[in-house]
């Protein structure tokens, strides 16, 4: 019986079984495109806010002054 969780779909050095190979073989295209996808939106999501952050100048953030020491005599 193979180690791990009661799975025999996969060999013992954790290799699929030629089974689950041809029952994935359908799904193969259609998950990596969909992967692409999520990928490629959340890289675009990535970028797009970076640029607006890039963009801002801060101009309206009131900046304190530097703390004065107070001078001893």
């Amino acid at each position: 019986m193979p180690s791990g969780f009661g799975s025999s779909s996969y060999y013992e050095r954790h290799r699929q079984t030629p089974a689950l190979i041809r029952a994935r073989k359908p799904y193969l295209l259609k998950n990596a495109i969909v992967g692409t996808l999520v990928t490629s939106v959340a890289v675009g999501v990535y970028i797009y806010t970076i640029r607006a952050i890039g963009q801002d100048d801060f101009e309206d953030v009131k900046v304190p002054d530097a703390p004065t020491k107070p001078s001893q005599n």
